[in-house]
């Protein structure tokens, strides 16, 4: 992506976390007038309205107010940054395709989530890196996401493997480990069944999609990232986890940044997991996916 689509990226970031943004400098200016308990209960509370959850808002809260020296603004807004910084340590992963070929990305995720149109906009990222993606439709238990991920790798340029409905989602990333290694693709991208994950069956069917790749490649998937949308918020947490007893998460994709008032959610989802975040999605265009940047992220919350 050249800079001036990575720019026009963030600035629908920041508009996306207009509504989180508007509610933490509201309590902001609170502060103008003294820092009191009165200024710091409303920035607890909005920071738990955006889903940063109770044990990091009062983290961020008692490192805001410890920071302050002084009570002018700019040092208000500076100690919150600082905070939620910090709150963030350890969520920013850069990715890197591996070496070995083919290399294999599982995307899970509950329906809705944005999980399908995620896997293409990271398929047009690969291309445009120069790499040969392959994408295999392993949601066999609905026509209409075999369907829309055969459009979007129409779109992008990507072949896609794809088997009929009702097809074993197994043997659809079978056939497409085996095409890839004879035809030469770099990696191969998995979409995944997103019935409600409180239905133990889908998450066994998706430990055996995870064992379908070991056995062929001799190694787990090369990257289990789990797609959420940002504005299910806490509950976030909850699907989280059982997707990762499920397949091993090694990283997530955030979407839906584009109109949000649960921006904050990211916060408790990477610190409960320990897990990091690769991408964002700030819409529905396959250009909107960007590399998370913590730093950026946190600038957009509270500054704009």
């Amino acid at each position: 992506m050249d800079d001036t689509a990575r720019d026009t990226v963030w600035e629908r970031l920041k508009q996306g976390l207009a509504r989180t943004r508007d509610g933490i400098r509201g309590s902001l200016q609170a502060a103008k007038s003294g820092l009191g308990p009165a200024a710091l209960e409303r920035l607890e509370e909005v920071l738990l309205s955006a889903d940063i959850g109770p044990e990091g808002t009062a983290a961020i809260v008692a490192q805001v107010q410890a920071s302050l020296a002084k009570k002018e603004w700019d040092t208000v807004e500076s100690a919150l940054e600082a905070a939620l910084c910090n709150a963030l340590t350890g969520a920013e992963r850069a990715f890197v395709l591996p070496p070995s070929r083919p290399a294999a990305f599982l995307f899970v995720g509950v329906n809705g989530s944005g999980k399908t149109t995620t896997v293409a906009k990271v398929a047009r990222l690969l291309a445009r890196g120069g790499a040969r993606p392959l994408l295999a439709a392993a949601d066999t238990f609905r026509a209409a996401a075999i369907e829309q991920l055969v459009a979007l790798g129409g779109e992008v340029g990507v072949e896609v493997v794809a088997h009929r409905p009702g097809a074993d989602p197994g043997a659809v990333v079978h056939d497409a480990l085996e095409h890839a290694r004879t035809a030469g693709y770099d990696a191969v991208l998995v979409d995944t069944a997103g019935r409600l994950q409180t239905k133990r069956p889908l998450m066994e069917e998706l430990g055996k999609v995870r064992r379908v790749v070991e056995r062929l490649l001799g190694r787990p998937p090369d990257e289990r990232l789990l797609v959420v949308d940002a504005t299910v918020g806490q509950n976030a947490i909850s699907q989280a986890a059982l997707f990762h007893d499920a397949v091993g998460l090694t990283g997530l994709v955030v979407t839906k940044l584009d109109g949000t008032a649960r921006g904050g959610a990211v916060i408790p989802l990477t610190r409960a997991l320990a897990l990091p975040i690769l991408w964002i999605g700030i819409g529905e265009g396959l250009d909107e996916l960007e590399a998370f940047r913590a730093k950026e992220f946190v600038r957009a919350l509270v500054r704009g």
